[in-house]
Parts: structure tokens; sequence; C-alpha cells
């Protein structure tokens, strides 16, 4: 057999594994190890690896992963969020749909803090679903809003996925995280402007709160305040070069403590479990990457990224349909395996032909991490949506026919994206020429 159908052959082994049970992790470390031996050298195979696993494990520019993951995991066993939540309520939460608001609003800040989607969905469902039980909302409402707010993880920094990609592409991770936020915001408030028609559509699904005096709403706001000195500390650090991307992730977990201490919302007990919580979830992202580069090594050997560039570029479509092609396929890819797993997957593999194409690596990152957003809502691999059920003790359809709506906000964010690069490209080359 010659390189490419290796390539393609331990491709469709490593999702035949994946289908059995295998962690994706593994059958990347044991096809891209068999592989690179078949084709090259058992012997350079074997020093790879050993190389791979001291590079990844030992890596600086990868502890920014397992500090990123501890903030979020410290907010998410802490009081933040009801805080920001309650805040969110005084202000908005009078009109119709007010409370579905202020979760997009509190998880929307929250997210400042908390790089993990499915912490921010269950850290929500716990503190906004009762909220909107006892003032009456419909269960496909308030659940189907946590489930999608809880995307926006993926889009706003400190994302983990804006972090993974710019290790797998080379890319800047503050000029990623810039690229995020507006794109973000956008989507944040487009989930406001379907809220706010649905409950017009049918005020019973969303009945309005009592309205809060300036005076509670004013005493509210030093929490907010707190959590976006923190945000803008780490990333007008990293803007202005004081600090290196992991020293912000130290930074930003350090302020969160402190934080969490100073309003006694977590103990110690509390600490150790967010800490082992993070270095659970920072082991497998690593694992991850250390398949990724086991596979990768194999992958380039076999050319495929070449040829795959070259069989994209040779389509007789626009470059707009490329790119929806490409899009397609995380999305339904992601849609059976984990889409973080999936991105780290197929990166490597599209990324040359987005360069050839000569889109900017920052507007393609954005555009797969919208992508990715809604492959964590539908099913069949729906992580958030299967979180929120549980912890809401809510059937999956009930979810699912909440989330449902939602999903015009992601597709419209998606347009936007596409048809106006600048919404991810200008605040990084404003502030990080």
């Amino acid at each position: 057999m010659n390189e490419v159908t290796v390539g393609i052959a331990g491709l469709v082994v490593i999702l035949v594994m994946f289908l059995t049970g295998i962690e994706l992790a593994f059958a990347m470390i044991l096809i891209g190890f068999l592989g690179f031996g078949y084709l090259i050298s058992w012997h350079a195979a074997l020093n790879l690896l050993a190389k791979d696993v001291y590079n990844v494990f030992s890596s600086y520019s990868f502890t920014v992963i397992p500090l990123f993951i501890l903030m979020g995991q410290v907010a998410y066993n802490s009081g933040i969020a009801k805080r920001l939540f309650d805040s969110a309520h005084k202000f908005v939460g009078h009109i119709p749909g007010g409370l579905a608001m202020s979760t997009v609003v509190g998880a929307t800040a929250f997210k400042a803090i908390c790089g993990s989607s499915p912490a921010t969905a269950a850290t929500f469902a716990s503190v906004a679903v009762p909220e909107m039980d006892r003032y009456g909302y419909a269960r496909k409402l308030s659940t189907g809003i946590v489930a999608t707010v809880g995307t926006l993880g993926i889009l706003l920094p400190p994302s983990v996925t804006l972090i993974i990609y710019g290790i797998i592409t080379d890319v800047s991770i503050g000029r990623l995280f810039l690229a995020g936020i507006l794109p973000g915001l956008l989507i944040a408030f487009f989930f406001i402007c379907v809220i706010y028609g649905w409950c017009k559509i049918n005020p019973k699904i969303g009945p309005p709160s009592e309205k809060s005096t300036w005076g509670a709403r004013f005493r509210s706001l030093p929490d907010v305040i707190f959590v976006a000195v923190i945000f803008f500390l780490m990333i007008g650090g990293i803007l202005y070069g004081f600090f290196t991307p992991t020293e912000a992730g130290s930074v930003g977990t350090f302020m969160v403590l402190i934080l969490s201490f100073g309003k006694k919302d977590i103990n110690v007990k509390g600490y150790i479990k967010s800490a082992s919580d993070s270095i659970r979830t920072a082991v497998m992202v690593l694992t991850l990457l250390l398949g990724s580069t086991v596979l990768g090594h194999f992958i380039a050997v076999t050319k495929i990224p070449m040829i795959t560039a070259d069989w994209l570029c040779g389509l007789a479509l626009p470059t707009w349909g490329i790119i929806l092609l490409i899009s397609v396929i995380y999305l339904v890819g992601g849609s059976f395996i984990d889409d973080l797993a999936f991105m780290i997957l197929a990166t490597p593999i599209f990324y040359p032909a987005i360069l050839r194409l000569g889109y900017d690596p920052l507007w393609f990152g954005v555009l797969i991490c919208i992508t990715i957003m809604v492959g964590i809502v539908i099913p069949p691999v729906a992580t958030v949506v299967f979180v929120v059920s549980k912890i809401a003790k809510t059937p999956l359809g009930v979810v699912y026919s909440g989330v449902y709506p939602f999903l015009l906000s992601l597709a419209l964010g998606a347009v936007c994206v596409f048809l106006f690069p600048g919404l991810a490209t200008w605040l990084p080359n404003k502030l990080m020429p």
C-alpha cells in the first residue's frame, strides 16, 4: 500500500476504535505509532513516541491549559455564578423573559473566568433553573437557554478550545482570545433577542419577576466589577506584554481564589475538589494533544494534509463553498465524536487548505468554534444537554425543544462572522498588530 492508502486506512481504524469505546486519544497514539513504524521504521517510531511524550508533558506552553481549567473549576465550585446571576436579575428580571436574559448576561460574565462549557451549564442549571421555576418559567425555555448559553465558553476567553486551536496551529493565543470577544458578545445578544421574541409570542413561557430598586441594583455591582477586573487584567496583561498566557492563567486563578476565599464561597475542601477535577480534565486534554502530536507525524508522512488541500482547492466550488464543506465536516464529525477531540483530529488535516485559500487563521478558528458550539447541543453527542438534563432532572426531549430556537442565534452568528470577517479580525489587528 502507498502512503495515502495507509493514512486513510489509519483514520478509518481510529474512528472504528472510538466507536467500540476506546478513548480517542489512545486510538490516535496507537495508530500514529503503528502507521509511522510501518511507513518509516519501528526504531524511528519508538524514538519519536518517546520524544512526543516528553515534549507534550514537559512543555511550558502547555501549562496554560491546567491553569485556566483550574480557574474555571474554582469559579464553578464557588458562589460567583450565583452573584452574577442575581445582579443581572435585579437589572432585567422585571421584563418578560428577564430571568432567561439574566442567565445569558450572568453566564457571559461568568465565561470571563471559566472556559468550560459543561461547568458553566452545570453551574447555571443549579442556580438559574430553580429561580426560573419559582416564577413559573416553562422548563423548555429555562433548560434550553442554560444549555445553549454554556456554549459561549468555547468562544469567549479564556476558552480552552481557542487555546488548543492556537497550540495546534501555532497562532497567538492572545490574538485568538481577542478574536472571540466580538462574535461571542454578538451571539449572546442574539440569544437575548430570541428570548424576547419567544416571550412576546407566548408571554406565559417567561413571565416577569418583581422590579428591583436602583439601590439594590447598585449594591449588586461590586461582584460583577471584580470579575471584570480579573478579565481585563488577564487580557490586558497579555495584550501589553506584561505576562504570557500561562502567567495570565496564574494571575487569574490567584485572583479568583482571593475572591472566593474572601467571600467565604469556598473552603479548603472545595479547593482540593477544584484542583482534583482540573487535574483530571487537564490530563485528558493533554493526552488528546499527545495523541494529535503522534498521529500528526504519521499523517504528515502520508502527505494527506497537502493532498487534501490540493483536492479542496481544486474543487469546482467557490471558496465560500469549500469553507461551508469543511464546516459541515466539523459539525457532522463533532456530532458523533467529542467536539474538542474531533477538532484536534481534523484541524491538522484541513488547516493547510485554509492557508492555501488565503483565509485568516483567526477567522477560521472563530468559525470552527461556532461550529463546535452547535455540535455540543445537537444529538447524538450533546454534552451540555446531558449535563443540564441530569442536574435539572428534566427529560432530554424537553431540553432539546428549548435548545432548537437558540440554534438560530448560533447560525446567525456564523453567517455574520462569515460575511463580515472583521468581527473576528478587527480587535486583534487593532490591539495586537
